[in-house]
């Protein structure tokens, strides 16, 4: 009989099952072996702290969704040296696929801090976005500081008109005796002109109010095609010159001469088509 008692005990043990550690278990003596405590896991892994100690208790009621719940055992598993994938295998064979409902609704932070940005990172990119703007805005002022003068005479360039009857030209009077000196034009306002001689372009562009250009003494036929006639004033020597062209018209192929310039434009008045001539009567 003693035998037989014996033979059963030993079957017994032969039967019972090693009990092996639960997650909770395995982690929490991971952790204690590192001397970490849960406020050093929860700092490092970024989980709440209540929730490590659910998974610690194996208190699967105060934790959010399976899935949750396998990953914040995956980076705790990951803090304290365990494989990831060992434990969250481990925990659902414990969990056994059941569902779980918190009682409220929470703001799940990252499990798993090297999935996240570094803030130096971060830091980096928004000064290189406030760099690239600065720079920007500087180049977009340089060209619309540059862009001006261009656009200035390309809307003061005249469009070409349809060809006009020249209109009768008056004899021209003789010129003061004071057309002497240098020709000099002086902008009033800002004044497209041009000034050829002979063909050959002696300037072209823009001057603004104060600006000046001289006529240079070697030209031999200089000829001046102005945008805005009244925005000029001409000096030949000391005296001030008549104006070019009645304004808010182009003037042009005017002689920048002292004499011809003191005599006054010949078409300052419209050029307009000249009254018809009545029919000479048969012979």
């Amino acid at each position: 009989m003693a035998k037989r008692e014996v033979e059963d005990e030993l079957l017994d043990e032969e039967l019972a099952e090693p009990s092996v550690p639960t997650v909770g278990e395995r982690l929490k003596a991971a952790r204690e072996e590192k001397k970490l405590s849960l406020e050093d896991i929860a700092a490092q892994t970024r989980i709440p702290q209540r929730h490590l100690e659910s998974i610690e208790d194996a208190d699967w009621e105060k934790l959010p969704a399976p899935t949750y719940t396998v990953g914040f055992a995956k980076s705790y598993a990951s803090a304290v040296g365990l494989d990831r994938s060992e434990i969250g295998d481990q925990l659902r064979e414990e969990m056994g696929g059941q569902r779980f409902f918190s009682s409220q609704s929470e703001v799940i932070e990252a499990a798993d801090p090297a999935r996240t940005m570094p803030k130096w990172l971060v830091f980096s990119a928004v000064v290189a976005v406030i760099v690239l703007i600065i720079v920007m805005s500087v180049l977009n002022r340089r060209s619309l500081q540059q862009e001006p003068a261009s656009n200035s005479t390309a809307a003061a360039a005249p469009a070409p008109a349809a060809r006009t009857p020249t209109p009768q030209r008056v004899a021209p009077a003789p010129a003061p005796a004071s057309a002497q000196g240098p020709v000099v034009l002086s902008a009033i306002a800002p004044a497209w002109i041009q000034i050829t001689d002979q063909g050959k372009t002696l300037f072209e562009g823009m001057l603004q109010p104060g600006q000046t250009y001289s006529v240079p003494p070697t030209a031999t036929a200089p000829l001046l095609k102005a945008g805005k006639p009244e925005a000029l004033k001409i000096n030949v020597g000391s005296a001030v010159a008549p104006p070019v062209g009645p304004a808010g018209k182009v003037a042009s192929k005017v002689s920048l001469k002292g004499p011809d310039l003191m005599r006054g434009p010949a078409q300052a008045a419209p050029a307009t088509a000249p009254a018809p001539q009545p029919a000479a009567p048969a012979q």
